[in-house]
């Protein structure tokens, strides 16, 4: 499966990370699964519902399941667990390769930037495993900003860091929650379905 890029005069690209930029995403759920058996939630965490929340700062999705679950684990906990399961499997991660190679042509061309809701040592550890981190001058994360995706914010922020307008930036994204913060900042986005992986 190839990317397929809209035929418009860019003059910027923001990418996501996990599931975009590299293969985490599966990682990313064991984790999950494992830092709430630990945590002894009474619910099952499934693969869907952890792909609809791609995106969305952990914190907030282990308060989501609260609400919906009626349980109260500990957001801070569960995310601080799920991120030292996931840290100790950084060097197995895959670089997504037509993503990877999309940004490679870009580099020296055009200002690129990541915005992730992934924790910066996190975003930092996955480009250094695929060999990809020093593309990406800048990388945004959720503690750069007053609202994590999907509000606009972290694609403002990157955008201005670039020195480009917000709609003249492409956003590249394989989660709902970050195709919404790219339509809500004004600007295009490409989504990354799980079969370009």
């Amino acid at each position: 499966m190839t990317l397929q890029i809209p035929d418009h005069p860019f003059k910027a690209y923001i990418f996501d990370c996990d599931g975009t930029l590299v293969d985490s995403m599966p990682m990313h759920y064991v984790a999950w699964v494992e830092a709430l058996k630990r945590h002894d939630a009474p619910f099952e965490f499934t693969e869907e519902e952890f792909y609809a929340h791609a995106g969305i700062k952990e914190q907030d999705v282990v308060k989501i399941l609260n609400v919906k679950h009626g349980t109260q684990i500990d957001p801070v906990s569960v995310d601080e667990l799920k991120m030292e399961i996931f840290r100790e499997r950084i060097p197995e991660v895959q670089a997504v390769r037509p993503v990877a190679e999309f940004a490679k042509s870009l580099h020296g061309r055009f200002p690129m930037a990541v915005a992730s809701g992934s924790e910066e040592s996190t975003v930092r550890g996955c480009l250094e495993a695929t060999e990809l981190l020093h593309l990406f001058p800048i990388i945004i994360t959720p503690r750069k900003v007053k609202h994590g995706k999907p509000a606009p914010d972290m694609f403002l922020l990157a955008a201005e860091q670039m020195g480009v307008e917000p709609g003249d930036c492409l956003v590249l994204e394989d989660g709902h929650s970050g195709l919404a913060a790219a339509t809500a900042a004004g600007m295009q986005s490409v989504f990354i379905p799980r079969t370009l992986r």
